[in-house]
């Protein structure tokens, strides 16, 4: 009923609301807010595209798989700012899992679609560089009543250099403010500081007090569902690289090996989601603090937090799954003798939940157990058939061994009932058991499991059992429960749907058809020909499930003998009958990593799965490929209770046949059933004579057909058939396409067509069209749609490459998928690595491109972070935080000159440089950041610079500036002979023709080497130059970069910020106390300039008497001693100062009046230029218009006689005439 069309809209057309809606529409006039400018238009069509361009960005291929990884969430922030509280808070919200402990990522389902794995940072610079490169949402803590802190501002610096993920800040202890207004002021301070810090605009959230142990439902709901909308864009190193997220550990060495040697190399298993790119078996990968390793073994395992199956409106309680290994949540526990499978409030009672009080680790009261008592009885929801089977096993007394033994069973009515312990089994059978049991054991290369002690925080010791080997997935899944509800028998047609959907999209119909007609042929053999045809087509159609083949009523021959044999082995029994119908694959048959010889291929003896295939056990039959072999009589007598499999003889010529040919082997009346039309026609399309229009058929009206109308029983619903379907609509279009045209052999006619393919061939009929006879004027794409359109079509290309292969072959062509839960095997561990495994510390596995396996030198261009307190010197050692790794190295620190890279011994100050480094190839524009120790607890800034690669090489070009000086001791003219600037004449010759200059600038070249002395050289110069000048040379001497390289190994010490490596200069001196060496030449020494003396000019006596009295030099020698009045001191009587006074004051009054009347000559002077300005404007204006008026009578006059002179001249002209 779903599939019916609704109800369209029809609107009204005549009556009160469609006058309304009339008069409404003549008032709302597009055209009169149209622009009446035309300068206003072109300003907002202006402004509408500078919006649109910017939303525009690079465009990148979106490599999210259609089954996406889970979102990872990381938690950041400082030291008590609420990071757990708010993991618990939100894991509380979306799983209704109240958590003790925070260890390891922690996976949830938050919607149906979308998964989240939550991350918690600690106060550790490595892990906030690891979490920063994996993060895909960052939640920044930050506490409101402190401010920002030191930390907060150094992991926004990380982010900017590795990709800057989403970020939303929380703020947190905002009940410590008592003062609403002081509240209120704090978050818009500290909301602008966080927009500077990101972007304007950027999401922060409000967390307020907490209660019972989390924050306000309210306030965690909103930030949920902030979270599970975000929406996330690919960032270029984590699009073009694999990596996964550890949330499991398991250590598989031989305990033996451990107790005879502690330090040996451990193999190690980690298990989590692939991320980014597609992982390529054998890929060498790095674990940041570990080191680089190649990968041994790479498997699948089944999703331990899957989405939902079924998509419904809502999640049930069920579905809202949790996976934390690490913290002990949702997985299994292994113990010394049992396993445990801890599942709180889904298979628990409510009553044993109440009464236990689930109390955290860190202590509840009586009210938090209330709290959590009422929200259990919230949490309320109807169970399920198989919830309450488990809740009803858990108030069983007794095991099931237990009533077994106690059980009796009567085989007649007068007989004495036995009891199962009465009853004892062969020893014989006992013995074989147990030695299966062994080499099964051994068969598989499990080991009993190692005890692993560890103390948690309340300093219990807990003991963990670790297996070597295996997944522990794989045992789970091959240990479910035989017994199935019956109600299987009702989805047998969707199993059939799912076993399709591995054939090709295009030949679905066909193949659906020809499989559900070989179902029909099996059955009809492995049952017996029954009497009515018509019947045993109808128990045949339904007769593909298990229990449909195991109930079959028919055959009651040895209904005494085994009663019960049918239900022995009936799991294995099962799984053959599954792997019968399942198509082989050739290519792992043939190239996987088993070898099969073409007998065992043939014959099946291959291993499928967890169940053997054996010749000796049964046949089998792989969709047209042949019959396996059959067994004697004594195969029919050890397994008489099989399911109806047909059993055939066996001869030396039949096998022989099979491995030599590649033909089928039928017997001749299986071929009868081919006669029938309905199989010619599943297969006519397969041969050149058939339709070769297959799409048209790949719909799933057969079903619908063949079935009509049936009742879902589990639901109530009932689906209609195809012929009940209402086609009306398209009587019309039947017509017009002529029903009289003949239809090609094997194609429907329009009668026997459903809408949906009706449907479908009028849009192949409409692309057709277009394709030829379409217009070319159609919209063309700008190059923004037209790139992305081009990726989507590629990514669509390649998804349809390997759509219909099997996850076995995709790996080991494409690689192993992102989204995929694997088992990643390494050897050869550092034994340091599970010794000291803390799981608060984030294990990251990031795959390596072949080219970043590889060392050389990279340049790249650095600035010194504008907070770091020193500037950065070469050659001191730098930990580099690039790419997947950190890796501490000695950069050489240069500029370019444009001709060559000329070394700086410090960094510059509020600019850019080039710095050359060892390391692992990166490519470039891969960001980085850089700290000088990450165990420095100083509460100084701690990055100390960051930049971006710009170029790989392997040979390196630095120089630096090198002056030799010399000074001339002969001179002539322009040639000079320099000495102290070489030692031999080797070095001379060494630098023939070379440029040198002197200080003031004089240009020169050295010519050669005179022989004695030795060093000394002749030189030319453009000038002459002095004794006293200084002759450099200047000349660049290659420097070359110290290979140094050493990766950061935090994760194999047992206290992880106490990572130390090569230490400074300045520190080992400090540590040894010791003096800072001085180097004499480096030394600066005191500049002496010698005072220059000049004799007098002497201007001979005739010449200076002939002089003017200002030319002539005054000799008057300058007195050595003071004279006589210079000498005597004068002092004055009391009269004398009286006098003196009074002068003084009255000069002084003098001045002031003299200052006073400039002043006011000043004003009156102003005052009359002011006045003469004004007279002589008037007088220029006066002037102007008399003149004016002067030229102007002048014209006037000049023109009259102009006029009376040409007059006079016509007249004299026509007298002439006359």
């Amino acid at each position: 009923m779903s599939d019916a069309p609704q109800k369209a809209h029809r609107a009204k057309t005549a009556g009160a609301k469609a006058n309304k809606h009339k008069k409404n529409a003549e008032k709302n006039n597009p055209k009169a807010f149209g622009f009446l400018s035309g300068r206003k238009a072109e300003k907002a069509a202006r402004r509408n595209l500078d919006r649109d361009q910017t939303r525009l960005h690079v465009p990148l291929v979106d490599r999210t798989p259609m089954e996406a990884p889970p979102v990872v969430v990381a938690v950041v922030g400082p030291p008590g700012t609420g990071k757990t509280t708010l993991i618990k808070s939100l894991v509380k919200r979306f799983t209704k899992h109240s958590l003790s402990e925070i260890k390891g990522p922690i996976t949830v389902i938050s919607g149906k679609k979308r998964r989240l794995t939550f991350i918690e940072c600690n106060n550790d610079l490595n892990s906030m560089i690891d979490v920063a490169k994996v993060a895909d949402l960052i939640l920044l803590m930050i506490d409101a009543s402190f401010g920002l802190e030191m930390e907060t501002f150094e992991f926004l610096n990380i982010l900017q250099t590795h990709g800057f993920p989403k970020i939303m800040g929380v703020l947190t202890h905002l009940d410590r403010f008592k003062n609403n207004k002081t509240l209120k002021t704090t978050k818009k301070k500290l909301k602008h500081r966080f927009w500077t810090e990101i972007y304007q605009g950027a999401k922060l959230f409000y967390l307020s007090g907490v209660i019972n142990g989390r924050y306000p439902n309210q306030e965690i709901m909103n930030l949920s569902r902030f979270i599970s909308v975000m929406k996330f864009r690919p960032l270029i190193w984590r699009n073009t690289h694999p990596y996964m997220i550890a949330d499991r550990v398991e250590d598989l060495t031989d305990p033996e090996l451990v107790r005879q040697n502690p330090t040996c190399d451990r193999t190690v298993t980690l298990y989590g989601y692939l991320r980014g790119t597609n992982m390529k078996s054998g890929m060498r990968v790095h674990i940041p603090g570990v080191g680089d390793h190649y990968m041994d073994d790479v498997s699948i395992l089944p999703d331990p937090c899957p989405l939902p199956d079924k998509v419904r409106k809502r999640l049930d309680e069920k579905q809202k799954l949790i996976y934390a290994p690490m913290s002990d949540v949702g997985g299994i526990m292994y113990d010394k003798d049992a396993v445990y499978i801890n599942v709180p409030g889904s298979f628990t009672k409510k009553s044993q939940i109440i009464k236990g009080g689930l109390k955290s680790a860190d202590g509840g009261s009586g009210d938090e157990g209330a709290a959590e008592e009422e929200e259990s009885e919230e949490e309320d929801y109807e169970k399920g058939q198989g919830e309450r089977m488990v809740m009803n096993l858990q108030d069983a007394p007794d095991t099931l061994a237990s009533q077994l033994e106690d059980s009796e069973l009567r085989i007649f009515a007068d007989s004495t009932p036995m009891r199962a312990g009465d009853v004892e089994e062969d020893e014989e059978e006992e013995d074989d058991e147990d030695m299966a049991e062994d080499s099964e054991e051994e068969s598989s290369g499990r080991k009993g499991p190692r005890e692993q002690k560890e103390m948690d925080s309340n300093g219990r010791v807990r003991r963990r059992a670790v297996f070597g080997d295996e997944d522990d997935d794989v045992e789970m899944e091959s240990g479910d429960d035989d017994d199935e509800d019956d109600d299987e028998d009702d989805d047998d047609e969707e199993e059939n749907e799912d076993e399709g959907e591995e054939e090709d999209d295009l030949g679905y119909g066909l193949a659906h058809s020809r499989r559900k007609y070989k179902s029909k042929y099996e059955a009809r053999h492995k049952a017996g020909k029954n009497d009515d045809s018509e019947s045993g087509e109808e128990e045949v159609a339904f007769a593909e499930s298990d229990s449909d083949l195991g109930g079959d009523d028919d055959d009651n021959e040895d209904e005494d003998e085994s009663a019960l044999r049918w239900k022995d082995d009936l799991m294995s029994k099962a799984e053959s009958v599954y792997h019968s119908k399942r198509r082989p694959n050739l290519m792992r048959l043939i190239y996987g990593d088993r070898k099969y010889t073409p007998e065992q291929i043939v014959q099946g003896d291959i291993e499928e799965g967890p169940l053997k295939l054996s010749s000796d056990k049964e046949s089998d039959s792989d969709e047209g490929f042949g019959t396996g072999p059959g067994t004697g009589a004594e195969d029919d007598s050890e397994d008489d209770g099989d399911f109806l499999t047909l059993k055939k003889e066996d001869s030396d010529a039949t096998i022989a046949q099979m491995i030599d040919s590649c033909k089928s082997t039928l017997e001749f009346m299986d071929l009868e059933e081919w006669d029938a039309t309905e199989a010619k026609d599943s297969i006519r399309d397969r041969f050149i004579t058939g339709s070769l229009d297959v799409p048209g058929a790949a719909t799933g009206g057969d079903e619908d057909e063949a079935f009509g109308d049936f009742e879902d029983l589990e639901t109530g619903e009932k689906v209609e058939g195809a012929g009940s379907q209402d086609e009306d609509d398209d009587e019309d279009d039947e017509d017009d396409e002529g029903s009289s045209r003949k239809k090609p052999a094997g194609e429907k006619s329009y009668d026997d067509m459903s809408r949906d393919e009706i449907a479908a061939k009028k849009e192949q009929l409409k692309k057709k069209f277009e394709a030829e006879y379409g217009d070319d004027d159609e919209e063309k794409k700008d190059f923004y749609d037209e790139i992305k359109g081009d990726m989507a079509k590629q990514q669509q290309i390649n998804e349809a490459e390997f759509e219909d292969d099997d996850p076995m072959t995709r790996s080991m062509v494409e690689g192993f998928r992102p989204g995929t839960y694997v088992r990643i095997l390494l050897k050869d561990m550092p034994c340091e690595f599970i010794q000291y495994f803390q799981p608060e510390y984030p294990i990251i596995m990031g795959g390596l491109l072949p080219a970043e396996e590889n060392f050389g030198f990279i340049q790249v261009r650095v600035k010194k972070h504008r907070w770091h307190k020193k500037i950065l010197k070469t050659n001191d050692p730098l930990i580099f935080s690039l790419g997947w790794r950190r890796i501490q190295t000695m950069p050489i620190y240069s500029l370019n000159d444009g001709t060559r890279n000329r070394m700086l011994k410090y960094t510059p100050e509020h600019m850019h440089c080039l710095a050359t480094i060892y390391g692992p190839i990166h490519p470039p524009n891969t960001g980085f950041c850089c700290v000088q120790s990450v165990s420095d607890g100083t509460s100084a800034f701690r990055i100390s610079a960051t930049g971006v690669v710009l170029d790989i090489d392997h040979t390196v070009e630095i120089v630096k500036k090198l002056k030799l000086t010399g000074h001339p001791y002969k001179i002539h003219k322009n040639t000079a002979f320099v000495k102290d600037m070489f030692t031999s004449a080797l070095e001379v010759a060494k630098f023939e023709g070379a440029n040198i200059r002197t200080v003031s600038g004089i240009r020169g070249q050295v010519k050669k080497a005179v022989q004695k002395p030795e060093g000394h050289f002749r030189a030319t110069f453009e000038d002459k130059v002095l004794m006293s000048d200084i002759i450099f040379l200047r000349a660049w001497y290659p420097i070359k970069p110290k290979k140094y390289c050493n990766p950061v190994t935090s994760l194999l010490l047992a206290k992880k910020k106490e990572w130390q490596g090569m230490r400074l200069t300045g520190q080992v001196r400090h540590a040894l106390s010791m003096q800072t060496p001085q180097n004499g030449d480096s030394t600066y020494r005191p500049v002496e300039r010698m005072t220059r003396r000049f004799n007098t000019l002497k201007v001979p006596k005739a010449i200076r008497s002939s002089l003017p009295f200002a030319s002539k030099p005054k000799l008057l020698a300058a007195q050595k001693k003071p004279g006589l009045l210079q000498r005597r001191a004068v002092m004055l009587e009391p009269e004398e100062k009286k006098i003196y006074t009074l002068m003084q004051q009255i000069n002084t009054l003098k001045r002031d009046k003299d200052t006073k009347r400039a002043e006011k000559a000043k004003e009156k002077k102003a005052v009359y230029d002011k006045k003469k300005a004004k007279e002589t404007a008037n007088y220029e204006n006066r002037v102007k218009r008399e003149r004016k008026e002067v030229f102007r009578t002048q014209g006037k006059e000049q023109k009259r006689a102009a006029l009376k002179e040409a007059g006079g001249r016509r007249k004299k002209h026509k007298g002439g005439d006359d």
